[in-house]
């Protein structure tokens, strides 16, 4: 059975949407916890996280890594 693990946090929404998407563009699905949380102040005591499937991790990793050069 497949985990999910914590691939990055953010501080905002947007910069967590920006990374979900350019991951699921890229063929790999990921979520948000947390993302409902930002949106009412509480960004910097709880941080957006960008989870993945455990054996998604190393692309996503790659993939964000590309994303941002």
């Amino acid at each position: 059975m497949s985990s999910l693990v914590e691939l990055a946090r953010y501080s905002t929404r947007v910069e967590a949407d920006l990374a979900r998407l350019a991951l699921e563009a890229g063929g790999i699905e990921a979520v948000l916890f947390g993302a409902e949380m930002s949106g009412l102040g509480f960004g910097s005591m709880l941080p957006v996280r960008l989870m993945v499937l455990d054996e998604d991790a190393g692309a996503a990793r790659a993939l964000l890594a590309e994303d941002n050069r």
